[in-house]
């Protein structure tokens, strides 16, 4: 699948639920509505969809949500989509989670094909962990890293960076992930949904964050890419390695390979954009997946060359209104 700017497209992020355990604040408002659960695609929609996907090109999925993992009977979801890892067809199968019930599947995770996955985590500290989640354990979640890395799974450890909240320990959330071998990266606040902060306040530049980093440790410069839009660095005093996710101070169109499906069936082709299509009409309008495949197409031919995200002072509203846990993180 080719974009109109000449990227190929290989990467899709499917959000398989909306819903979340935690309510963060950069992410959700504490009150949120849902979407009804009538409105969902089946995990056999969903299947078919991502199998669809494949089909065209695609060779890496990771499976989103919300948080994926409180979806009812997912793990169906996981193995049967691990049939594409056995024939070939996909070089990929991997989950961004909080790591709120990676203890309860951290082995089924791995026994279905899935060799790394991705946990937010943006906190060490226990009440800080609280008040950014809003009632979510800490304990809960390093119980689940454990369990993840008991099991054989590869962690890497996501934060977002908040100015005034973690910025002064982003260097202490680096070196415990780096002193368990686990990748570290760090992601600019997005301006996505009304949320009950304010994300001029929250945003922190990574820019500035990885020149203070660059005063206490040697960052040096590395090609590593895992497919996504992180840049990576590795540090030579921990060995480990550091990536910054920058959709703010340096966007990473230009290689932009992916496209982010959500839970109702729709199709958003950029993150900060609200151009979308709907491939849940078309899935369910005919058994076979000529009216789907068409779809697809057409959507992929509308990828724009870049997104509308911006950090305006001036202008209280998000870029996007829509918020981060109904496209998939």
């Amino acid at each position: 699948m080719l974009d109109p700017f000449g990227r190929t497209i290989t990467y899709l992020r499917v959000s398989v639920t909306d819903r979340c355990d935690f309510r963060c604040t950069y992410c959700m408002a504490e009150d949120m509505t849902f979407l009804p659960k009538a409105e969902l695609l089946t995990l056999e929609e969903l299947d078919r969809l991502c199998s669809a996907f494949v089909a065209k090109g695609v060779r890496k999925l990771r499976l989103t949500g919300g948080e994926p993992l409180v979806r009812r009977n997912v793990m169906g979801l996981v193995r049967s989509l691990g049939r594409h890892l056995q024939t070939g067809a996909l070089d990929e199968l991997t989950l961004t989670t909080n790591g709120s019930q990676l203890a309860k599947f951290a082995g089924e995770l791995k026994d279905a094909g899935i060799k790394r996955i991705n946990v937010s985590l943006d906190t060490l500290d226990p009440a800080r962990f609280r008040d950014i989640t809003r009632w979510g354990r800490i304990e809960q979640v390093r119980d689940g890293i454990d369990a993840a890395l008991d099991a054989g799974l590869k962690v890497k450890i996501n934060a977002v960076a908040l100015r005034g909240t973690n910025e002064d320990e982003i260097e202490d959330l680096m070196l415990w992930a780096h002193g368990r071998g686990m990748d570290f990266t760090l992601i600019e606040t997005m301006p996505m949904g009304e949320v009950d902060a304010d994300r001029t306040d929250q945003y922190l530049p990574l820019s500035l964050v990885r020149t203070r980093l660059a005063q206490r440790f040697t960052l040096e410069e590395s090609d590593y890419r895992t497919g996504g839009p992180a840049r990576y660095v590795r540090v030579a005093e921990t060995g480990g390695r550091l990536g910054f996710i920058t959709p703010l101070t340096h966007n990473f169109c230009e290689s932009c390979n992916r496209v982010r499906l959500t839970c109702t069936g729709t199709l958003y082709m950029c993150l900060g954009q609200d151009d979308a299509a709907d491939l849940r009409a078309p899935l369910r309008a005919s058994s076979d997946d000529t009216l789907l495949s068409t779809a697809i197409d057409e959507a992929i031919a509308r990828k724009p060359k870049g997104h509308d995200f911006v950090i305006d002072r001036r202008r209280k509203a998000p870029a996007v209104a829509r918020h981060m846990s109904v496209t998939g993180g």
